[in-house]
């Protein structure tokens, strides 16, 4: 791998993880007015509108004009259909039936699942070295979340299932981001994939809004929108495309490991959460199996 490359695709995928690490706290918020798929909605369409004006200005200060072929609006917007409209409709669905603990312990299993579609979709060799990483990483997310928290009730059974359902596709979505970014332009084709999710977020939305309604839209739940559909779909989504686009995807799936670090970390600075020394040795591993397959 290209050193520079590396670190860009390190730094965007771990600052994605990062940004989603931290978003359950505005997210806990605005969830409290407006309903689940209502905000994906919300979110998806800001998202792309905000990438579009991107796109847009990027055109007008460029020579280069070349054109998105219907082809490849169309792979685009079908993968955005697996990560944006299935799997986050899984994980809403999922931890609506389960709890958040189960669903910190489920989706840390995506890693997993994306070293198993890579060598069938991208041709990428599952090496030791990666599967050493992943199984250091692994336990080091076990220690952050405590799987000791985790409710194995049959009551809970249909919520975990849809906590995996989301991790697995979740893993597939971002192998083919890899797969896409190869012929596409990043940019472009990560606005035609949040475009994926609107369809399937939008008639549910529509349910939502008839049978639970909509509260009371306050300045700061207007920026709590800002934030979630700027910073934690334009951007963070792109930042985890460009780092499928720029590493091996078995290298690129372990960022997604700081989101619990963020999460817990933040729960200790806003909300005086206790740290312990499983946590620490946690995040050590996390970092040392990151280390370990960016070597490669």
């Amino acid at each position: 791998m290209r050193k520079h490359h590396t670190f860009a695709g390190l730094i965007s995928g771990l600052a994605a993880a990062s940004i989603w690490g931290g978003m359950y706290v505005v997210s806990k918020v605005v969830l409290e007015v407006i309903p689940p798929f209502t905000l994906l909605l919300i979110r998806l369409v800001m998202g792309a509108m905000a990438l579009g004006a991107v796109i847009y200005f990027r055109r007008q200060n460029s020579e280069n004009k070349r054109g998105f072929t219907k082809e490849l609006f169309c792979k685009s917007f079908l993968v955005g259909v697996v990560g944006y409209g299935i799997s986050l409709g899984f994980q809403f669905v999922g931890t609506k039936l389960s709890t958040a603990s189960n669903g910190s312990l489920v989706t840390s299993a995506t890693p997993a699942f994306v070293l198993l579609f890579a060598p069938f979709l991208l041709g990428e060799k599952t090496t030791t070295r990666r599967i050493v990483a992943l199984v250091i990483s692994s336990l080091g997310v076990l220690a952050v979340i405590d799987p000791r928290n985790a409710e194995l009730s049959p009551s809970l059974f249909w919520g975990n299932m849809s906590l995996l359902a989301a991790a697995l596709t979740w893993a597939l979505y971002s192998v083919l981001v890899r797969k896409v970014s190869q012929t596409q332009d990043l940019l472009i084709s990560s606005a035609v994939m949040l475009l994926g999710g609107i369809p399937s977020s939008l008639a549910l939305s529509i349910w939502e809004v008839n049978t639970v309604g909509i509260g009371e839209i306050t300045p700061g739940i207007i920026g709590g929108l800002l934030f979630l559909g700027i910073i934690s779909t334009a951007i963070a989504m792109f930042l985890w495309n460009y780092a499928f686009a720029e590493l091996p995807a078995a290298v690129a799936s372990l960022t997604f490991f700081a989101q619990p670090v963020v999460g817990t970390l933040l729960g200790w600075f806003f909300l005086a959460e206790a740290i312990t020394p499983l946590f620490i040795i946690g995040g050590v591993l996390i970092g040392v199996g990151i280390l370990i397959a960016s070597r490669e």
